[in-house]
């Protein structure tokens, strides 16, 4: 567990620095310059990930409740929901323009819905945290940039690439999945 936690404190801390320490952010963006900036947050955070990772392969699992068998499929559809939210973050889209932030309400919907899948300590601990660390971040994120100006709307067929593209990364986790959290997704 202790690699799990370590993984959820850098990603929070990496994740929080910008808006709750804009000093640091300065300095560090000032001292490597913009894309070395960006190249060592994605590597804290790739870094982040593997550590929560490797923690959750190395501890077993202990079970805090059991999950109802009848929420299995409406939240997989949250998941769907979430990472179509997550790539709308990513480009000009209806989605982006009716909602301030898709990628970490999507993260929400994602989070949300593991721990109504899963009811082991490690779910629970990285879900929740993951889940919290999200609210938080919009929450903070609003404080910083104030006032929101929607986007401008893209055409239709940009919209349903957009969507496809997010359900192709949707097939593409399910694939992975058993290799990063050792379980298969049962649909």
């Amino acid at each position: 567990m202790t690699l799990i936690f370590a993984g959820l404190l850098l990603w929070t801390l990496v994740h929080w620095t910008p808006a709750l320490f804009p000093g640091i952010k300065t300095r560090w963006k000032n001292t490597l310059g913009p894309g070395a900036y960006q190249g060592s947050f994605a590597l804290l955070i790739i870094s982040a990930l593997v550590l929560i990772v490797l923690g959750w392969r190395s501890t077993p699992p202990e079970h805090v409740y059991q999950p109802m068998l009848s929420w299995r499929h409406p939240a997989m559809g949250l998941v769907v929901v979430g990472f179509i939210l997550m790539g709308a973050a990513n480009y000009a889209s209806r989605l982006k323009a009716w909602l301030r932030h898709p990628q970490l309400t999507g993260f929400m919907l994602w989070a949300t819905a593991h721990l109504l899948l899963n009811g082991d300590h490690k779910s629970v601990l990285v879900f929740s945290w993951m889940l919290l660390w999200a609210g938080s971040e919009i929450l903070l994120i609003n404080r910083r940039d104030g006032r929101w100006q929607a986007p401008e709307v893209v055409s239709w067929p940009k919209e349903i690439l957009g969507v496809l593209v997010s359900l192709g990364v949707v097939a593409l986790v399910v694939w992975l999945h058993p290799y990063l959290s050792g379980r298969h997704v049962v649909l």
